[in-house]
């Protein structure tokens, strides 16, 4: 073991994945540093669907009280120009809701306050530490899947306003998420990149009318949007979760496609799930150690990649077959209560909703 170094675990990258882990080992009685290479910038609206697990690590860690957020109490999915409908409540899970639905820069920027509060010290680079966790970026050493698509992101307003349903509406372009937050609606809306070009530079009143086109009028008239911006959708997978000292977590591990609002919930599993390896442990650099922190998070980072990739090809398109394909497996969940109760612990919990 090595014995001077400034920190037990350096964490490379003070996101809310790398703060939340950083933290929860703080409690833990853990010595830890944040290295913070570059500044975030916030300028753009990036509403996050933080699932109940989520809540309860951010509970764990001292945060959630330091937010304000929307909870989801219901899920409506259905698809553009075909029949079949599924809907989710927080009573199918037994939660008392299905997510939260927060601004980005408002959940990092608590996370960062906290962090400090607690003199975490930060960083501008890698010092000597016993393990160092890498929390973001993409390293080489990574299988990539490029869709074709970037996600349009805009934050519009209803008549009625939001209350507390999220729509994932699948439509040929791609899917259409609406997520509830003050009132109004955050749309994070998956096209080919021609076509989110497009969506980003109309005018709002199109944009408007092109939403209506897509989503209908379930959840409203579309009466304004604010600004739009774009983001390419990938899928990049690391091939392994350790190193010689280091280990990889959230978007560091993996990126996902936004379908289904997986992402920060699968890295926020993994900094939960690497707390507790780590706990206790003298060494918190040891080879066996961290190769029980891979096995651990395997299955879950493996199934919900898989599930996330599937969904986000599986609903695309116009095609007849394919689009009754959809309905006859949208109508199937929704009259399956023990399916359906599955699915969304599944997507709430990760592996652990398994039975």
């Amino acid at each position: 073991m090595r014995v001077d170094v400034s920190a037990d675990v350096s964490i490379l990258g003070a996101g809310p994945v790398g703060c939340t882990l950083a933290l929860l080992l703080q409690r833990q009685g853990r010595s830890v540093a944040l290295v913070r290479q570059r500044k975030e910038a916030h300028a753009a609206f990036r509403p996050i669907a933080l699932s109940h697990a989520s809540r309860l690590i951010l509970e764990r860690a001292g945060a959630w009280g330091m937010l304000s957020p929307t909870p989801i109490a219901s899920i409506h999915i259905s698809q553009q120009g075909g029949f079949g409908r599924t809907r989710m409540s927080a009573a199918d899970a037994g939660v008392p809701a299905l997510g939260y639905v927060v601004d980005y820069a408002a959940l990092l920027d608590a996370l960062l306050a906290l962090a400090s509060e607690r003199n975490i010290p930060f960083q501008a680079e890698p010092a000597e530490s016993l393990l160092a966790v890498h929390a973001e970026g993409t390293p080489d050493d990574i299988t990539r899947k490029d869709y074709g698509q970037e996600a349009v992101v805009a934050q519009v307003t209803t008549r009625p306003g939001a209350v507390a349903t999220a729509w994932e509406r699948f439509t040929p372009d791609g899917p259409l998420a609406l997520l509830p937050l003050d009132g109004r609606y955050g749309a994070v809306w998956g096209a080919r990149l021609e076509r989110a070009r497009e969506l980003c530079d109309m005018t709002e009143a199109a944009f408007l009318a092109a939403l209506s086109r897509a989503f209908g009028r379930r959840a409203g008239a579309f009466v304004a949007a604010g600004a739009r911006s774009r983001m390419p959708l990938a899928l990049r997978v690391r091939a392994t979760r350790v190193g010689e000292r280091s280990a990889f977590i959230g978007n560091a591990a993996q990126t996902l496609h936004p379908v289904a609002g997986q992402g920060l919930n699968l890295g926020l599993r993994d900094a939960w799930d690497l707390a507790q390896v780590l706990h206790g442990a003298e060494d918190p650099g040891d080879a066996r150690l961290l190769q029980g922190f891979a096995a651990l998070r395997r299955f879950d980072a493996t199934a919900t990649v898989r599930v996330t990739d599937f969904l986000a090809g599986a609903f695309l398109g116009a095609n007849p077959l394919s689009r009754l394909t959809r309905g006859s497996a949208l109508t199937a969940l929704d009259i399956c209560l023990p399916a359906r109760r599955f699915f969304a612990r599944r997507m709430i919990y990760g592996t652990s909703a398994l039975p």
